[in-house]
């Protein structure tokens, strides 16, 4: 078994992947990424509409475009590459970890380092998730899976399609299968409001006359060896109006009901999760309960643009620099979620320095406010224009806004939303 030794590994070579890895390199540390996938970029390679890099790259550019400029980055740096290699075993011991991977081309490699950068990614929900009843016909696929078939492998998988979900795979998805030629008969969400973003619910929807159902439920699918329908029940006040049922003849059901994070090996590693988002519980610097391990990017929590992904694994590249370096927080102040907040991450911040954090709202408003308490004292207010869960927020908090955290033998940041 080979066996090789650098400061830190990351797991994943997408978009996260490879931005804290390049940080780490360009502070002066070995690193390494492994991917089980035969090149570097993840899921972007699939992902051929635009929308990706306005924030990151200051222009707009299609999935692979956006893979292809973070690799041009990485392969320009002291960063060791190791793909169509599998991570099956992490052992975070305190002083020294190692990684197990399997190779067709290296065989099994040994891994050793200081420091581990959980960048995983994140997986579909499937049908088994969600329980719909009905047999287990042919053409039900998960939306990111027929966005593999069609636009890496080449494949159109039904003529007929009704997508069950309105998140944004789903969504752009509904709109791809058009331009090929199917009929997109409804997207069907179990929720008063879109999943999605709202620029892919006008783009994607609207623009091709692709109805949406809110508040409706898919109760069954209909085939045997091949999906002939889906039964769909509007929800009214919270219950299922069986009466008014009815079924959309279709011959593939596309299935965007959500992403989770990715972390099996998190587990394995005996790494602490958020229930919330499924995800692991980080501190001020990204690193998770186990000393040593650090997380970043869908892994961590579900993000809507790739752009904020490389923001966040930009500081936890630094971050584990500067941990290998010796530097720890003197203190933290834990954070917390407030009313119509579902979650926030990182759940510390460092006191001493300004901190990104990122939020989910709980509810759908326009003219809300994102209120910051420190302490239960309301210390700085925020106008947002509109929230929904589908978009994901952002607040810096900085120095100034902690500042009367010095001295608290037990500081809280609350963040809220009104």
């Amino acid at each position: 078994m080979k066996e090789l030794t650098y400061d830190a590994v990351v797991i994943g070579g997408g978009a996260a992947g490879m931005a804290a890895a390049r940080e780490l390199d360009a502070a002066g540390c070995s690193c390494a990424i492994v991917e089980r996938e035969e090149r570097l970029g993840g899921i972007l390679g699939q992902c051929i509409h635009n929308g990706f890099g306005l924030i990151e790259f200051n222009e707009e550019l299609t999935g692979p475009e956006f893979a292809e400029r973070m690799e041009e980055r990485v392969r320009g740096t002291g960063v060791a590459v190791y793909t169509g290699a599998t991570v099956m075993e992490v052992d975070a011991a305190p002083e020294i970890k190692s990684l197990f991977c399997y190779s067709a081309s290296f065989g099994v490699i040994r891994l050793n380092a200081r420091a581990i950068v959980l960048a995983m990614g994140c997986r579909e929900r499937n049908r088994g998730n969600i329980r719909i009843p009905g047999d287990r016909p042919a053409g039900v696929y998960t939306a990111g899976l027929a966005q593999r078939l069609v636009n890496i492998e080449g494949f159109v998988p039904g003529r007929n399609v009704v997508v069950i979900g309105s998140g944004d795979i789903g969504l752009i998805m509904a709109r791809r299968m058009s331009w090929i030629g199917c009929k997109v008969h409804a997207v069907v969400e179990i929720l008063p409001y879109p999943s999605g973003l709202t620029r892919n619910i006008v783009q994607c929807l609207h623009d091709f006359g692709i109805p949406l159902y809110l508040s409706h439920l898919t109760t069954r699918i209909i085939g045997r060896e091949r999906v002939e329908g889906v039964e769909i029940t509007p929800i009214e006040n919270g219950a299922l109006m069986h009466e008014k049922s009815f079924v959309i003849p279709c011959d593939t059901v596309l299935l965007s009901v959500g992403l989770v994070p990715e972390n099996e090996l998190s587990k394995d590693a005996g790494v602490e999760l958020n229930p919330m988002t499924n995800g692991p519980v980080v501190d001020s610097m990204l690193m998770t309960s186990v000393p040593g391990v650090f997380a970043c990017g869908n892994v961590l929590h579900v993000h809507d643009l790739v752009d904020y992904v490389v923001e966040e694994a930009k500081r936890a590249g630094a971050n584990v620099a500067r941990w290998l370096k010796g530097e720890r927080p003197q203190a933290e102040a834990r954070i917390k979620a407030g009313p119509n907040v579902r979650y926030v991450a990182p759940s510390r911040a460092d006191p001493s320095r300004d901190n990104k954090i990122y939020l989910r709202s709980l509810v759908v408003k326009n003219e809300a406010s994102l209120e910051i308490r420190v302490n239960n004292r309301v210390v700085r207010t925020v106008k947002k224009a509109h929230i929904q869960p589908s978009e994901m927020l952002s607040v810096d908090l900085s120095r100034a806004d902690l500042a009367t955290c010095s001295g608290s033998p037990d500081p809280t940041v609350e963040i809220a939303l009104a």
